[in-house]
């Protein structure tokens, strides 16, 4: 069972491996209704996790964590380790008051998963919030760097995203727009292969900071492109109230107001599903809005607004930078005391910005805040103030422009312009080097069409030069063939006008000798010198009778012998016309036997029928077939009729006349659809294989002269093969008996 559990393990876990691009591109809120209605086990189990890879730590991941430990526990698939770290680490991070030991235990985690070698790239993004929580800038970047240098190694390409993920937002808060820039965009490169949503956030993000660093076409440029992606409506909760508030902020900077303030509109009423990102969505578009509306000068509606801000992040403790940017509640609060002119409340807030963006290590905001309170100051008439913070904000910025490109674009653009130009130069080599392939290819091919074109001539040289040997040979041939056939038509006329003087013959000298010795007879009457006899006249007389009689008979079989050979000649010339075969069968076996009854009222025979009832029409001549059945009949009846007399003249086999019964069967049958067999079987005297040879030619017989012409089996063997396209065999052995089969095309 091991064996199966492991296969089924992998199988569970290779899953995302497989389909990259689908897995983390699916929709979380459709897999968590989809969850309850899995039927098995197994299913469910992998359903879990490929939830929690796509929302590790937010507020459903416990109870699925719970579910998959239960799962397992049961199923015993994956080694669980790393989802047990998980929850512990998940466990402490919702207590709120134990953030460092929730950030060892879920790092310990992560180090499981990279053990199995799971990809989980929403887990170390996830990551950051407790690092900025504990305001751990160093240890998040090492950690981050180390992490990137492990997987760019090892892989998976997904965790080598989320770690320049991570890098960019840290860079960003330090105010490096530069490498923030290079970290996104190397992560946008990264996702795009297998999450399109984070795709869109990472040019979202992109175009954000370059709307920071002054760069407004850059950053239109990233914004626009990341609206022209279909994912791009699929964008839900913080993501998407985001991208409405970085748009805000670009049309701010580019003074289209009303677009701007659309904009923020948009981020309070986007829909946000967890209740408490949801607060944190409204809160900075409050803030945002209230940005908007103070640099259009309407300065009364923007009180409410910041007040509700600031309800909401004393209650909810929102930290100066999160998930949708940067939250600056006390800037706005400045700026909307300036804008009435309370200047001590507005120095208070500038003073607090300032502050907090210190001990959050937001190195971006600090130099803004720094030249806005030297201005401030300046303004009011407190050049010391104004001074310090003058100085403090030149040594800060120039710090910054150290690290910063000239114009304001990054260095990994730059890199791709010239990775693009490397490829493109490394595309054009190689095309000249398949080019040059395709022409040495393209030489050899010619050279094998020109050798194939002159094989293929030759060839037609040798066709033709060959077919015209053919054709005189085929026209020698066609003549010896014509010969051959006419020698053979006049060989078998001649065998036939021997046969037919020989078979009229008999009857003619016989009727010649009859007829000379009645001539005799009819001169001894009249004879001068004979004295009358009563007596011997009667007998001339009955002599001349007797042969008169013999030449009678004679003549009649010199006529049923040109009767036969006129039927012979006939033969095959009637319609066909579809008739009832068995019907057809049963007629010509009762007439043979009715006939040979008629000359020997004591032979007595047994008829067999085994007709099939099945058999329908054939189309044939009636008048012909009928003929055919008629001779088979009586010449096995003759046969049966032979094999009783033999019996019954052997004095020493009485008994085996008592055991014979002669018996003449005619079956019936459709072996296939396309034909039908008809069968005449007797137990007759059988025939020797020299016979068996002859039996079809014409005038051969087996039969004492003056009982059989020769011809009826031979006119039977034509009419079923030349008139009916069928076949007529036979199979005999002597003394068993004989069987002629018919077959007829259906």
């Amino acid at each position: 069972m091991k064996w199966i559990f492991t296969v089924l393990a992998v199988w569970l876990l290779s899953g995302p491996l497989l389909a990259r691009q689908g897995y983390w591109d699916a929709d979380y809120d459709s897999l968590a209704r989809a969850l309850p209605r899995q039927r098995t086990d197994t299913a469910r189990l992998r359903m879990v996790v490929h939830l929690l890879d796509l929302h590790p730590t937010n507020p459903q991941a416990l109870p699925l964590l719970d579910q998959l430990l239960a799962l397992n526990q049961r199923l015993q698939v994956l080694n669980d380790e790393p989802y047990r770290r998980l929850r512990a680490g998940l466990t402490l991070w919702r207590r709120g008051t134990a953030d460092a030991e929730a950030l060892d235990s879920m790092k310990t985690a992560v180090a499981a998963f990279d053990r199995m070698g799971r990809p989980i790239p929403w887990l170390l993004i996830d990551l950051v919030t407790l690092y900025n929580r504990l305001n751990r800038m160093a240890a998040r970047k090492q950690y981050y760097e180390e992490k990137l240098a492990y997987y760019k190694f090892h892989g998976p390409a997904e965790n080598v995203a989320a770690c320049y993920v991570s890098q960019g937002g840290y860079y960003r808060r330090t105010g490096d727009y530069n490498r923030t820039l290079n970290a996104l965009l190397r992560a946008a490169d990264l996702v795009q292969g297998f999450d399109h949503r984070l795709y869109v956030r990472e040019l979202l993000v992109a175009g954000d900071v370059y709307a920071d660093w002054g760069n407004r076409a850059k950053a239109v440029h990233y914004l626009r492109l990341a609206q022209g992606l279909p994912e791009f409506r699929r964008l839900q909760g913080l993501e998407r109230v985001f991208t409405f508030l970085a748009l805000s902020r670009l049309y701010t900077e580019g003074g289209n107001y009303p677009a701007a303030l659309r904009q923020a509109d948009s981020a309070l009423v986007a829909r946000v599903a967890d209740p408490y990102e949801q607060q944190v969505g409204r809160a900075y578009g409050l803030v945002q809005k209230s940005a908007v509306l103070l640099r259009m000068r309407q300065v009364a509606p923007v009180g409410p607004l910041l007040k509700r801000a600031q309800q909401m992040d004393d209650s909810l403790g929102l930290p100066m930078s999160g998930k949708p940017g940067e939250f600056e509640i006390d800037a706005a609060w400045a700026r909307y005391y300036e804008a009435r002119h309370d200047d001590a409340l507005a120095e208070t807030h500038w003073l607090l910005a300032y502050k907090k963006a210190t001990a959050a290590r937001l190195d971006r905001l600090r130099p803004q805040y720094l030249q806005q309170l030297a201005t401030f100051y300046d303004a009011h008439g407190q050049p010391a103030e104004a001074q310090r913070y003058s100085r403090a904000y030149i040594a800060l910025a120039d710090t910054f422009n150290t690290a910063q490109a000239n114009f304001h674009v990054a260095q990994y653009e730059s890199e791709r312009v010239e990775q693009a130009q490397n490829n493109q130069i490394s595309d054009l080599r190689q095309a000249q080097a398949v080019q040059a392939e395709r022409l040495r290819l393209g030489n050899w091919l010619l050279g094998g069409a020109v050798l194939a074109v002159l094989l293929v001539l030759a060839l037609v040289v040798f066709i033709y030069r060959q077919l015209q040997v053919n054709q005189r040979t085929l026209a020698q041939l066609r003549q010896t063939q014509s010969q051959l056939v006419q020698a053979e038509k006049m060989a078998f006329l001649g065998e036939l006008t021997a046969g037919i003087a020989h078979e009229l013959q008999n009857p003619l000298n016989f009727m010649k000798n009859f007829a000379e010795v009645s001539t005799d007879l009819v001169d001894d009457i009249h004879g001068e010198g004979v004295r009358r006899d009563g007596g011997l006249e009667g007998e001339i007389l009955i002599g001349l009778k007797q042969n008169l009689q013999q030449i009678s008979q004679h003549g009649q079989r010199a006529s049923s012998i040109i009767k036969d050979m006129l039927e012979h000649s006939r033969s095959g010339t009637g319609q066909r016309v579809p008739c009832d075969l068995n019907a057809v069968a049963e007629e010509s076996l009762t007439l043979a036997y009715e006939g040979v009854c008629t000359s020997d009222k004591s032979f007595r025979a047994t008829l067999g029928r085994e007709f099939d009832p099945k058999l329908g029409t054939v189309a044939v001549v009636t008048q012909d077939m009928g003929r055919v059945l008629l001779n088979l009949c009586t010449n096995a009846l003759y046969a049966v009729r032979q094999r009783q007399l033999l019996a019954a003249a052997n004095t020493d086999a009485e008994d085996s006349e008592a055991e014979y019964e002669p018996t003449v069967t005619v079956s019936t049958c459709r072996p296939t659809g396309k034909v039908v067999e008809i069968r005449v079987r007797d137990n007759g005297t059988g025939m020797s294989e020299a016979v068996r040879e002859k039996v079809f030619q014409p005038f051969f017989t087996t039969k004492p002269v003056g009982e059989g012409t020769g011809l009826g089996l031979s006119l039977s063997y034509d009419i079923v093969t030349k008139g009916h396209g069928g076949t007529l065999t036979v199979e005999s052995e002597e003394g068993v008996g004989t069987e002629f089969i018919i077959v007829l095309p259906a």
